[in-house]
């Protein structure tokens, strides 16, 4: 077993240490780590910060509108990188502002830094104006938190919460850091002495574990391999490619996976889970042996736990010990990360194989059967309005693989996994775990400030959309050309949907009034105009391509497109909530009648 050394880059010897502010020892330390675009927006606690980051000329900082459009542009500035990501927010109602997005972080472990204000530090604990507890407020959703109230605290706090959030597993840090810390001076010491005794990020899998599972591999009949997002956050698409085709197993990609492997590969089944293909679904429900990469069996994938896949073995891959076994007890369980044990599996599975692979024939048999049975489609509205799938697909088909989509929540998330093709790591952004509205137009914003020669579209939602609309102001400002769809069915649509199945058809309050009728509260045009940004809406099928040509060939300001969708559309196929994956064999019986409502 090894562990994670601390690297921390190293800056020119000089005989005295230099005298600065905590402030300019914040910008340093970030210079010093590699950290070269910053999202924040000032306030109070945070005010010597921001007078000491117009003084450099090294750190972008991209004034937001919002806290939360900060804290998710970092986080998709860090998704489409791998790039730890840094957002700045003030005390008190700044650093709160923060919460949904370190949440979300949190959850998608995605490594982030935030940096926030503090009082005074003689104030603390007096209800100070805008004073809040924020470490206290984030403790459960952080890998962990740091409060500097010194100066000299301010460089090794810092550095700690880097290495922190982008070592083991990715995922928020918060540095809180007083006001007079920032004010005062002090020597900068530089590389400073990282103390973190109780963190020992586990890389190196054990040897026997590895080969345990190469051997449960070498003797399934009906393998599977079960791949989160963990995989994308350890670089390992290179590794999986070379294991999933040296031993021919199937390969589902989660939620959170997609783009880990390529979707034109034919071992590829596509998305499992509530909203997943039959065949993804039905392959791990009926499989004889799970490996998992990086995923953590969430109850969107599994379904009804106790009835998930009953005949399989569990070999269970993950840098994070606390999520082995935490739902689906392991057989063999291996604590890594998943780039080096994928690769360490893929060569003693060879070892072990001695060029006799295992005959999958009739495995594969069945499995392309479902995939020609069973292929991912829809059928076109009755109420002549768009089909959101068919704006979807043809989004993806007319930008390519190589840029990077932004999903909000809801069914135009599911649509946008389901109907783009995804076929490298890097290139879907959206949030899993939280579910957080509001997320695609500025992690689409951060993604662009990070990959600014790729194509980026933020596919949102009417509701999501009105959520964080205002960054698109941020965007115009900062010449950061985003394209936005915004897939308008004037309703809160997944809520809709449950409504109409579950709920007989009671849709309380999910109607938007954002594209259908006579209103057009707010008019989604207008206010791409109003915002500086192209206003383009669609209402009609033979509109859409000409739309996202005109969005693609503009590029000296973010595009907006209000796509008027049908609001009976729904997300299929659908398993739901709390019962079985098996119940999949419904969609098995009534697929080529499902429609739309």
């Amino acid at each position: 077993m090894t562990t994670e050394t601390t690297p921390v880059p190293s800056a020119p010897a000089s005989a005295e240490p230099e005298m600065l502010t905590g402030s300019g020892a914040i910008i340093r330390t970030l210079e010093l780590l590699g950290v070269t675009d910053v999202f924040g927006i000032p306030g109070g606690a945070v005010i010597p910060l921001y007078d000491e980051l117009m003084t450099q000329n090294k750190i972008r900082h991209i004034l937001v509108r919002h806290e939360q459009g900060a804290g998710h542009a970092a986080e998709g500035y860090a998704s489409a990188t791998g790039r730890v990501g840094v957002a700045i927010a003030t005390s008190g109602p700044g650093a709160t502002n923060l919460v949904t997005a370190i949440a979300d972080a949190y959850m998608d472990s995605v490594p982030l830094l935030a940096i926030t204000g503090q009082v005074f530090s003689t104030s603390m604990g007096t209800d100070a104006f805008q004073e809040a507890d924020i470490i206290g407020i984030t403790m459960p959703i952080t890998k962990h938190s740091f409060l500097a109230r010194r100066a000299e605290e301010i460089p090794a706090a810092i550095a700690s919460a880097y290495h922190i959030a982008s070592t083991g597993r990715p995922g928020p840090v918060l540095v809180d850091i007083t006001k007079d810390a920032q004010q005062n001076l002090a020597p900068f010491i530089w590389p400073p002495q990282l103390d973190l005794p109780g963190y020992r990020p586990i890389v190196k899998a054990h040897g026997k574990q590895v080969q345990a599972a190469a051997q449960l591999l070498l003797n399934a009949k009906k393998p599977v391999l079960y791949v989160g997002g963990g995989v994308i956050r350890a670089h390992a698409s290179p590794e999986l490619l070379a294991l999933a085709e040296a031993t021919g197993a199937p390969v589902v990609t989660t939620l959170m996976a997609r783009g880990a492997f390529p979707d034109s590969h034919p071992q590829h089944l596509g998305m499992p889970g509530m909203h997943g293909t039959v065949p993804a679904v039905l392959a791990l429900q009926e499989s004889d042996l799970i490996i998992s990469f990086g995923a953590r069996f969430d109850d969107r994938v599994t379904g009804k736990i106790s009835e998930f896949a009953p005949n399989a073995k569990i070999v269970h891959v993950d840098v994070d010990p606390a999520e082995i076994s935490k739902i689906r007890v392991a057989d063999v369980p291996i604590v890594g990360d998943a780039k080096d044990v994928i690769a360490d599996l893929t060569l003693a599975w060879a070892d072990a194989a001695q060029g006799a692979a295992p005959d999958t024939t009739e495995w594969w048999t069945y499995l392309h059967g479902l995939k020609a049975e069973f292929p991912l489609g829809f059928t076109e509205p009755t109420d002549g309005l768009l089909a959101p799938q068919y704006v979807i697909q043809r989004i993806g088909e007319l930008t390519g693989p190589e840029a990077v989509y932004a999903a909000g929540v809801g069914q135009h998330q599911m649509w946008a996994a389901q109907y783009i093709k995804y076929e490298r790591p890097n290139s879907w952004l959206n949030s899993g775990g939280a579910g957080t509205m509001g997320y695609s137009v500025p992690a689409a914003m951060g993604a662009k400030v990070a990959e600014p020669d790729r194509v980026v579209w933020s596919i949102d939602g009417d509701g999501c959309f009105q959520m964080t609309n205002q960054e698109l102001a941020t965007c115009t400002i900062n010449k950061i050309p985003i394209k936005v769809a915004i897939i308008n069915n004037s309703s809160l649509g997944m809520v809709r949907q449950w409504q109409s199945l579950f709920y007989d058809g009671r849709h309380s309050f999910t109607d938007l009034n954002t594209g259908h009728g006579t209103a057009m509260v707010p008019d989604f045009v207008k206010m791409a105009d109003a915002y500086g940004a192209l206003g383009i809406r669609v209402t009609s099928k033979d509109q859409v391509d000409d739309a996202i040509k005109l969005a693609l060939a503009t590029n000296d300001r973010p595009v907006v497109i209000d796509f008027i969708v049908s609001p009976g559309a729904m997300v299929w196929p659908m398993v739901p909530q709390g019962v079985s994956n098996s119940f999949v064999q419904y969609a098995k019986d009534h697929a080529p009648t499902w429609g739309e409502e």
